[in-house]
């Protein structure tokens, strides 16, 4: 295979893998939000103490991290077939891609939320702010660059999510660089295919320095 057939097969992967990512990058970001946002509320020394549920989130957050990627895909088949009707293609492989970087993120948002300086928080509380109040106007607030820096960390990995997906049909660069450049040995293929894929994640990581930055400054 020459480098003119392979220029015509990157461009629609690299799409499906831009496309995976954005999307579940979106649910990841508002999902995995709450949920650290609920862990850092309900812990004992939270602004709405419940250490039953906080330790019931917590062990859904740990389980959820600790599954590698390619077992969770296939466990949750039948809920990926519920929610798109299918468990392949790149449509499907957003459902495991979101549920994995979920519980990956909400860790994330919690570690940044508790750095946010106590005093704030109880200057916050002692105008009477509401507990809503707090955690928007003072929480999220001072712990952007830190949400920034995590987001960025989680889209790489689900960059990477993406990469596995490919292994069992899930479309993108992943599959692209399995079924030309492994099973059918095309080295240009897959040497194109990891280039690409870096480049995606150096853009990324270098636009979220560019954000935590400019956030650190305000």
């Amino acid at each position: 295979m020459t480098w003119s057939e392979v220029w015509p097969l990157l461009w629609p992967a690299t799409k499906e893998t831009l496309t995976m990512t954005a999307v579940a990058t979106a649910f990841t970001a508002v999902l995995g939000t709450l949920l650290g946002v609920l862990l850092v509320l309900t812990e004992r020394d939270g602004l709405l103490p419940v250490p039953p549920l906080n330790k019931v989130l917590g062990f859904v957050v740990n389980v959820g991290r600790s599954l590698p990627f390619l077992i969770l895909m296939v466990a949750i088949i039948p809920f990926t077939k519920l929610i798109t009707g299918t468990s392949l293609g790149n449509t499907a492989a957003i459902v495991p891609l979101t549920v994995g970087a979920i519980p990956f993120y909400a860790r994330l948002v919690e570690i940044g939320l508790r750095e946010v300086d106590p005093g704030v928080i109880h200057a916050a509380h002692a105008m009477g702010a509401t507990r809503r109040e707090i955690v928007a106007k003072v929480l999220l607030r001072e712990a952007r660059p830190g949400l920034v820096s995590g987001l960025t960390v989680t889209v790489i990995a689900v960059i990477g999510y993406t990469a596995m997906a490919g292994t069992v049909g899930g479309g993108g660069l992943g599959y692209l660089a399995i079924s030309y450049g492994y099973e059918r040995f095309e080295t240009k293929v897959m040497i194109a295919t990891v280039v690409l894929l870096v480049a995606i994640v150096l853009a990324v990581q270098l636009a979220g320095d560019l954000i935590a930055r400019r956030l650190i400054r305000k």
